[in-house]
């Protein structure tokens, strides 16, 4: 059977190949527009409206968008290409479980519209007819535990991931769950703002109800108790900042000590119905389970029935008719995020199908749209950063030669992974049908959870990704100790084998130099060479490095948007510290490379403001207002532009290219400038 299957995705690959190519596009020569350009204002006022300004001006954000920018901008080319793979796939019907026909099918049952509305919430009635048969909390904790094999799990935040202590080493883990909205602040705030998402969100549990037959005055009581027990769940769980600690979010229990966090919960029958095999779990916020232990008691049986009934509409609502897909629009992305209509059906079907299936789109989609050269002069470049990381750390003046040598050899561990996996997974038992959208995606979820399950207690596999490769994104993995490329963010403008090294360094490399970074931030340093979470640093320059995150954490806590809503300075401190360091990190990089040393004009800039003008016209975006209110309640990223104003006025570089002087707002003084990498 393995035989066979290789040698159908071989076959299936070339008949996909035979698909419209990709069209020859027209040589770019200009790497950098200036048009979007804002030159009435001071680079050292606002470097980001300088750069972007005039863009800023004449962009409107699409009805169907909650932002616009380079990454959209990017999205819209990375989802032709893969609409241009499924149109092709759909279109010619194969051999059965195939790449194209998976692909296909669930592209195909996506976009069959009127099949599914014929259905309306049919697909979802066998798991309603469950919870309403619940009688007791001994009842809910087993539908709860039994859901996970197809995707319904609740009540337990259960996945499979290496042991951060042992990363060889896949174990269960267990952390707080239960919250719809964002986090639990949301659940408290009495602002106008979130008093608005408040009453959104309960119109949206109570609009679920009356959908399914349930007369409004009912479903608004019903709403008003699902938020209640929510609020209750919100008060036992932990705030972004704190979650990001993590060995206060390391609890190693035994089965019996997990038990003693619930008492009155049959956690050895929960296990047996997930298919749990173990004796050692990690719970990552115990307070939860305390507290849930006490709410499935003191909460009426109802109120979860009413609870895990809303949210079984509501995850399914993205796969059920237009009502319920509208009303799911209508709170998650127009509430809490200002869009103003859904994106097209084919890109949000398209979306879905890389979400699920994305390893078999993959394959295709790096063989018509990832040349083999932009892989080694990806590598070319994160060799080169690295080298110069290695420099910075051992010219660093503030850490210990002991502390140096671990961090030197932690760097020099990174595996570096680009482009694709060397192995690609499988999905031979997924069940994929043209006229079935519904069951389609959960034979992906039931395939997932199988998938994981195994994992359980083995041996970690470090051939896995976190991402697809047509994601535009990258990542850094603790536990891996890797750094992670996907083909779909090495396009222009973050990348161009034809254009000058202060573009490209400008942009992914400050990528790369990001996720190096990452490695070594407030999180990421507490992890060694081998992905442990384990204290390898001295307490003295433990104790410095503090101090000099406490400054970051200040310069970036002053910062605000929407008329005083300031940047969480603790949350964001860990992507803050990547910014800084990998803006640094790829500037140093790109001055060894010959047109780095050069003055050579291009385009009436130099090198130097060639490098800073590239990095900032990759976070030119533009936000709707409830989009970049939610993201900064949430988002450990700080707004575009305090990516682009944070880390240049730690760069004496920055103040040379363009002449900022003492007096400019983005000056700095050199006692409190960031000094960490």
């Amino acid at each position: 059977m393995k035989l066979f299957n290789l040698g159908l995705i071989a076959l299936t690959l070339a008949a996909l190949a035979g698909c419209k190519n990709k069209s020859a596009e027209d040589k770019r020569t200009v790497f950098y527009d200036k048009s979007g350009m804002d030159t009435t204002v001071k680079p050292g006022d606002n470097f980001f409206m300088y750069a972007n300004g005039k863009w800023l001006k004449n962009t409107k954000i699409p009805a169907s968008e909650t932002s616009w920018g380079t990454f959209n901008s990017l999205r819209d080319i990375n989802e032709a290409h893969i609409h241009e793979i499924l149109d092709y796939a759909a279109a010619h019907d194969d051999t059965a479980n195939s790449i194209n026909q998976k692909v296909g099918d669930l592209y195909k049952s996506g976009m069959d519209t009127a099949a599914i509305e014929k259905l309306g919430y049919e697909p979802v009635k066998p798991e309603l007819a469950k919870i309403t048969a619940v009688k007791d909390d001994k009842d809910l904790v087993k539908l709860a535990a039994d859901g996970f094999k197809t995707g319904d799990g609740f009540l337990f935040g259960f996945y499979v991931s290496p042991d951060d202590r042992i990363s060889s080493k896949n174990v269960a883990h267990f952390d707080q769950t239960g919250l719809n909205l964002p986090d639990r602040d949301y659940y408290f705030k009495t602002d106008s703002a979130s008093k608005k998402i408040l009453d959104g969100y309960v119109k949206y549990i109570a609009k679920l109800f009356t959908l399914t037959g349930v007369d409004p005055a009912t479903a608004a009581n019903k709403a008003a108790g699902v938020l209640k027990l929510e609020t209750a769940i919100a008060q036992a769980s932990l705030s972004p900042v704190q979650l990001r600690d993590p060995v206060k979010n390391y609890n190693k229990f035994t089965l019996a000590d997990f038990k003693k966090q619930m008492p009155d919960v049959d956690v050895a029958g929960a296990f047996s119905l997930m298919q749990l095999q173990t004796d050692t779990v990690l719970v990552g916020q115990p307070g939860y389970y305390k507290a849930l232990d006490g709410l499935l008691k003191s909460q009426p049986i109802q109120v979860w029935k009413d609870k895990a009934t809303f949210e079984s509409i509501s995850n399914s609502a993205p796969y059920l008719s237009k009502a319920f897909r509208d009303a799911h629009f209508e709170f998650f992305d127009k509430t809490l995020n200002g869009q103003k209509q859904p994106r097209e059906r084919w890109k949000i079907v398209s979306e879905d199908v890389d979400n699920g299936l994305g390893e078999l789109l993959g394959q295709v989609y790096v063989q018509k749209f990832f040349p083999p050269e932009a892989k080694q002069r990806m590598l070319d470049l994160v060799n080169n950063l690295q080298a110069v990381y290695k420099q910075r750390i051992d010219k660093l003046d503030w850490m210990s030669p002991q502390t140096k040598d671990k961090a030197i050899a932690k760097l020099e561990a990174f595996t570096k992974k680009i482009g694709y996996p060397d192995k690609w997974k499988k999905y031979d038992d997924v069940q994929i049908s043209k006229d079935a959208y519904y069951q389609n995606e959960q034979s992906i979820s039931a395939h997932n959870y199988r998938e994981m399950i195994k994992k359980v207690n083995k041996p970690v596999d470090h051939s896995e990704w976190g991402m697809t490769p047509p994601t535009i994104d990258a990542y850094y993995n603790p536990t891996f100790n890797e750094i992670v490329f996907p083909a779909g963010i090495l396009q222009f403008p973050f990348f161009d084998k034809d254009a000058d090294d202060a573009i490209n360094y400008g942009a992914i490399g400050v990528v790369i130099g990001h996720e190096m970074t990452h490695g070594f931030d407030d999180q990421g340093r507490q992890y060694d060479k081998d992905g442990n979470l384990k204290d390898w640093w001295t307490k003295e320059d433990a104790a410095k490095f503090k101090d000099r995150v406490k400054v970051l954490i200040n310069q970036y806590s002053q910062y605000a948007i929407l008329n005083g809503v300031h940047i969480n300075g603790e949350l964001t401190q860990g992507e803050n510290l990547a910014d800084v360091g990998g803006a640094m990190i790829a500037y140093q990089a790109f001055k060894n490379t010959s047109e780095g040393k050069s003055d050579t004009k291009i385009d009436g800039f130099t090198p130097d403001q060639r490098f800073f003008l590239s990095l900032t016209r990759v976070w030119q975006s533009k936000m709707t207002d409830e989009s970049a209110r939610m993201r900064i309640n949430v988002d450990p990223h700080s707004p575009p532009m305090y990516r682009v104003i944070g880390p240049f006025t730690n760069m004496p570089e920055f103040y040379k290219a363009f002449d900022i002087k003492s007096g400019d707002k983005m000056y700095r003084p050199d006692s409190v400038r960031v000094k960490v990498w």
